[in-house]
């Protein structure tokens, strides 16, 4: 059942982005930035693979994340300001934020002050859930804004890159299609065991909780 959607999820992410070009990749890092579970390792690589097909500009491909990245960030930071802590741990578990994820999120900020959210883009996790503790301690908007952007520009690229190396090479070079082709099954096997992983123990949190 959990492999069934998160296949149904990957695919999903797929077609939006194939559809919808560089507003689909925002559109999706938006919702990832918002808080809500959905993989940038899934939507960025594939925009890169795009990018080696011609069809996209890989630093328009990151700068599109980038730009999501900052729309959804903005509506963490809103929650995080106007709703504040009660609020972020009454309705966190809708999207599988545990208190843990909270306090580590908090933690992060009041060690690095500003520059934690710059920080947290470049890290899986924490980057998602940064904004929140950044609305609460009511950063300004414009170093929140900038941080957010370049941070979450190097976090696209990265990934995008990752993807338009492997769509470059796919045809060249054979020995990597057949590499990646014995390697399917334990590449999914692997991404579905860690997203089963991460879904049932933030489950189990949010009942010890």
């Amino acid at each position: 059942m959990l492999e069934n959607l998160i296949a149904a999820v990957a695919a999903w992410i797929v077609a939006v982005v194939s559809a919808a070009g560089y507003s689909g990749v925002a559109a999706l890092m938006a919702i990832e930035s918002a808080c809500i579970p959905l993989p940038s390792e899934i939507i960025m690589p594939f925009a890169g693979y795009i990018a080696s097909t011609g069809r996209f500009s890989l630093p328009l491909a990151a700068t599109a994340g980038a730009i999501g990245c900052n729309i959804g960030s903005t509506i963490a930071y809103a929650v995080g300001f106007y709703g504040g802590r009660p609020f972020v741990e009454r309705w966190g578990r809708f999207v599988l934020l545990s208190g843990e994820d909270l306090q580590r999120a908090e933690r992060f900020f009041a060690r690095f002050g500003n520059a934690a959210v710059f920080i947290a883009r470049l890290l899986p996790v924490v980057r998602t859930f940064i904004s929140l503790p950044a609305g609460m301690a009511r950063m300004r908007q414009l170093p929140f804004q900038f941080y957010t952007f370049v941070g979450s520009w190097l976090w696209c690229f990265a990934l995008a890159y990752v993807g338009y190396e492997l769509g470059r090479r796919w045809e060249s070079d054979p020995r990597l299609r057949a590499v990646l082709h014995s390697m399917d099954a334990v590449i999914i096997g692997v991404i579905v065991l860690g997203a089963a992983w991460l879904v049932i123990s933030r489950l189990r949190r949010r009942r010890r909780e």
